[in-house]
Formats: structure tokens, sequence, C-alpha cells
């Protein structure tokens, strides 16, 4: 089917009708916070925030901090702080090393040491009210030159924030910025030495870290106050980029994980594994979503694939079984996860501005795709509040479009920046982080 357009120029009415498991985190007001990478549900989307439709750099922009060095993580919020993390270069410049894992193409050399720091900022003002530098190196990989060394989100409980390096350590500091604990977890070795990207998971005392690489993969559950190993699982997947997720069944947490090959289900309180099934591509980026008993996943690498696994009766691998709801293997996500909003998913063809939309318990997709126009290539997932959806790109530009029976274009909105990290919701907040800048869209106070 020959994907519809929407353009910068005409305000053009799209044809889409956008429309109890659930997923677990750590315990969240809605109202004040976006604790962890997609939000308080991991959908990507909030039921409360009410954010704008329209912005520029002139309009409904509440602040804008310039954050040091680069980082591609996206900002967590609690109440009255914004927390973020960045890989800031410094020191002498020596001679470049190049990554020499096999395959290495488009990466940047590594020609500085770095230092690693973690970000606290007021949500009111914007000021920076600490900057905490947590380790200091020369990396031993670079990454992809669309990359950073600060990919993977932070995660909050409203006590602590756990900031996750990959390989230059995992680190847990309270509110004023202490240390708490630091973990090393050695050496992360990245297919093409691309770089690291997966973000930690958290849900009542328990923090996963999930590290698949070219070595020995494996996925951690910590003691979120101490930092102590409660176990420790290997897998087989070799290098990925996904975030797991907590899902409720039966009234037992699992932790769910999309990796090369397959995605698997483990018990949380033990790191046993319940089911797993295969179908994913290689370098799979995309974080699972889930909602009412129902897990969705999807890839687009060497292959493209997407499929919906039923939770109830999951056991061993359920490949080809009845638990797989429903698979496509057309304009599948690669890098920007999915969006579940109100049943339906939303999608972007790779990293490209073509957005399908599909029923989370069918697969049905009753019409579209839709090309969209103007926002060069996408690497932030979409969100959702407010029966509205945003899209935000590399270039600048970000996209809302509504979401009822016949929705249309609301607005095209640029910024003087680029964006690779998805946006938080909060209230009537839209925090957008981007290569230069911190933005905090909103057309009133907090405390209004």
């Amino acid at each position: 089917m020959r994907p519809n357009k929407l353009t910068f120029k005409h305000w053009l009415f799209v044809f889409v009708s956008f429309g109890f498991c659930q997923t677990l985190y750590a315990q969240q007001d809605e109202n004040q916070n976006w604790g962890q990478w997609r939000g308080p549900k991991a959908t990507g989307a909030s039921e409360t925030a009410d954010p704008p439709i329209r912005w520029s750099e002139t309009e409904n922009i509440r602040w804008k901090t310039l954050i040091p060095g680069l980082g591609h993580s996206s900002p967590v919020v609690w109440g009255d702080r914004v927390f973020v993390t960045t890989a800031v270069k410094f020191g002498p410049k020596f001679e470049p090393i190049h990554d020499n894992a096999p395959g290495s193409h488009d990466n940047l050399p590594v020609s500085q040491r770095h230092k690693y720091v973690v970000l606290s900022l007021d949500r009111a003002s914007g000021e920076i009210l600490w900057e905490k530098v947590v380790n200091e190196n020369i990396p031993h990989e670079g990454s992809h030159h669309s990359g950073s060394l600060a990919s993977a989100s932070p995660v909050t409980d409203g006590n602590y924030v756990y900031a996750h390096f990959g390989s230059h350590g995992l680190f847990c500091l309270d509110f004023d910025g202490n240390i708490v604990w630091q973990k090393d977890l050695e050496k992360m070795h990245t297919k093409h030495a691309h770089g690291e990207g997966s973000s930690p998971v958290l849900f009542d005392n328990t923090l996963v870290i999930n590290w698949d690489h070219e070595g020995q993969s494996f996925v951690m559950a910590l003691n979120k106050n101490s930092g102590k190993e409660i176990w420790k699982q290997p897998r087989k997947e070799v290098t990925s980029w996904s975030t797991p997720i907590i899902v409720n069944h039966d009234g037992k947490p699992q932790l769910i994980i999309a990796g090369t090959d397959r995605v698997r289900g483990y018990d949380l309180a033990t790191g046993e594994s319940i089911w797993e099934c295969a179908g994913l591509s290689a370098n799979v980026c995309a974080s699972p979503v889930s909602e009412n008993g129902i897990v969705i996943v999807g890839s687009s690498y060497d292959t493209r694939a997407m499929f919906a696994i039923k939770l109830q009766d999951a056991k061993g691998d359920i490949t080809g079984s009845k638990n797989v709801l429903w698979s496509r293997t057309q304009r599948t996500p690669y890098v920007p996860s999915p969006l579940l909003y109100q049943g339906k998913v939303y999608f972007l063809r790779h990293y490209q501005g073509i957005l399908s939309q599909v029923d989370a318990a069918t697969g049905a997709e009753e019409i579209g795709p839709f090309r969209i126009n103007g926002l060069g290539d996408i690497y932030a997932s979409p969100v959702a509040a407010a029966d509205r959806i945003y899209l935000t790109g590399r270039n600048g530009v970000s996209m809302v479009l509504s979401h009822s029976e016949m929705p249309r274009m609301l607005s095209v909105n640029r910024l003087d920046d680029s964006f690779s990290a998805s946006p938080a919701l909060v209230g009537e907040d839209l925090f957008l982080r981007g290569k230069q800048h911190l933005y905090c869209v909103g057309t009133s106070s907090p405390e209004e």
C-alpha cells in the first residue's frame, strides 16, 4: 500500500483510527513523574500529561539549558527534579584510537579522555543544581557517529537516581548528588563497536541490568539499596540495545527482554526462564511494550519482524504456538521503540518517517501507513498524551498529530538543535533533550 503523505505545507487530515496485565516500575505518581525510559508504564504514553501543541525557540519554551558533553539518554523527571546523563571529553588530544572490532564502520575515533556525568536540574527554572562526575577514563570503544557514550537513560524511585554508563560503571546517587554505591560490570564489546545503550529498569527493591554483547551476555538483578547481586543469568543473545520491561502476570512480576533472534520472559524473583519466542532480527534496538496480558516486540535490521505474545499459559519455547497472537514483516521498527496508547500500537519504519498503527490485540491495520515528511531520521521514540501523538526528528523538527477518529496534523515545530533522545511528558511540560540543550516546553509554571 502506498503511504499517505503529511507535509509541512498542508494541514492534511490523515484517515487513521486511533482508538489487566499492568507493566511495573518504580512506583510513580503519573501527575508529577516520568521516572524511567518510556515513562510511567514503559509504553511511551502518559494518561495525565497535557503538554503544549505548538512551540518554537520563541514560543512556549519555559527554559532552555546548555548540557555539557554529549548524551542521547532521555531525561527522567521526579517532582521538582530533572535528571540527565552525559559524557564529556576533556584533556589533551592524542593520536586517535580506532575501533578494531569486526565490521567496524562509521565510528567516532577516541582521541580524548572522558568524564561520565550525572546532572540534576530544577524543573521550574532549568538551573543545574549539581553536576556529578562519577568516572573518568579513556573509552575502550567509541560509538557509531550517530550515537554517544551516555545513551542509557537513568531511572529513579524518588529517593535515588540510578545512572548506567555500561562499561564505565553503574552508579546509585542520592538527590544531593552523593554516590551511595557503584558497581563495575567490566567491559562490554558491542557489535561493530557501535556503542552501548540498554537502560536499567526498576521494580520495588530490584534493579535489572541487561548486558547483551559480543562476549558472554547476561542479565543481572541487583538490590537497589546496596548494589548487591540477587541473581545473574547467562544469555545466548549477542549485542542488542533494547531496554527490558517488567510486567505483572498472575500476580508475579516477569522480566521481559527482546534480544537478537528471540524474546524471553524471566521470573523477576529468581531469574529463571519462563518462556521464549524466536523470530526477531539481529541488532535489536526497540524496547517491548505491554498491556492487558499482551507483549509486543519489533525489530528491523537484516530482517523485519514484529509480533504479539499472549502471556497466559506461556511456558517454554512458544515459537509458532497459539501464544503468538499476530505477526507482521512490513515497516517494523528499528531504532525508535513502539508507542502503545489506548489499545493501539504506533511505530515507525526502521528510523524513517513512515508511521503505522495497528490494534494491539489483533494486529489489524485498518488504514495507513502514513508518510510523515519533514522529520528527517527519527531516533527518538514517539510519545503520547492528551489524545495527541508527538514525533521528533534528528533535524530539530517535532510534529503533533491528533488522536481521534479523524486525526489531523496539529502542528509542526522546529528548534535549533538535533534530537535523538526520546521526550518525557509530565503535567503540562514536554522535556526535549537535544544534542546541545535540554528544553522544557510548557505554558505555565509547575506550581500553577
